[in-house]
């Protein structure tokens, strides 16, 4: 499986406020691209946070783009995953329609109820792990399922622990012309952070894009700290 994460970040490298509210960091062309990408996705991934935080309804936007999926013989839109332990996702979210196939994917510890009640909400439920998702086992089973393209457009917990458990293949990073700044913001990859050894990335391709910067990357292995 091949395994892309995608964001837009500030230029001090926020995903969002402190508040947690979205804000517009790209424009037109960028967005465009993103859709591009999910077009050529066999599913998008998200965590719980970003489900509970925006309602994403992670879709192609573009009819073009989503007439040439079904030409080639896929579904119209690529599947939705959401990476949510205890099965929190609200079973009114917009990622619940008929618009696309989705996987919420929790780990054994959620309750028999709540997985019932997301099947019922429209979901196809995955167990994978314990008390928390086992993300290398979520991934072999959607891979099962025929995912062999996955997205990933966060939020920066879902991102670090991919990066934390080497699932990454490549980054395509967004900084837009503005600052956000706080603390508490999200950035692109939350959680612990990395001490002793850290992601290391290969820049494949640097392009203006709106009124900001795309970065490429390629995820090569790790360097360890010194």
């Amino acid at each position: 499986m091949h395994v892309v994460v995608n964001a837009a970040a500030s230029a001090d490298g926020k995903l969002s406020t402190r508040r947690r509210e979205q804000v517009t960091i790209s424009g037109p062309d960028d967005f465009a691209r993103v859709d591009r990408l999910r077009a050529a996705s066999d599913a998008v991934l998200v965590g719980v946070g970003t489900v509970l935080a925006d309602d994403p309804h992670l879709t192609v936007d573009d009819p073009a783009l989503r007439e040439e999926r079904e030409t080639r013989g896929d579904a119209g839109n690529p599947a939705r995953v959401v990476v949510d332990s205890s099965g929190r996702t609200p079973l009114d979210a917009r990622i619940l329609d008929d618009a696309a196939t989705t996987y919420v994917v929790v780990a054994r510890d959620a309750t028999a109820d709540r997985k019932a009640s997301l099947a019922d909400a429209g979901a196809e439920v995955l167990v994978a792990g314990d008390e928390r998702v086992e993300l290398s086992a979520a991934l072999s089973k959607l891979g099962e399922r025929g995912v062999e393209e996955l997205m990933v457009e966060g939020g920066g917990e879902i991102i670090y622990s991919l990066f934390a458990a080497g699932l990454v293949d490549e980054l395509s990073l967004y900084v837009g012309s503005l600052v956000i700044g706080g603390r508490e913001a999200p950035t692109l990859a939350d959680g612990p952070g990395f001490v002793e050894s850290f992601p290391q990335l290969s820049l494949r391709e640097v392009g203006r894009v709106d009124d900001g910067v795309l970065l490429r990357y390629d995820v090569v292995g790790s360097i360890e700290s010194s």
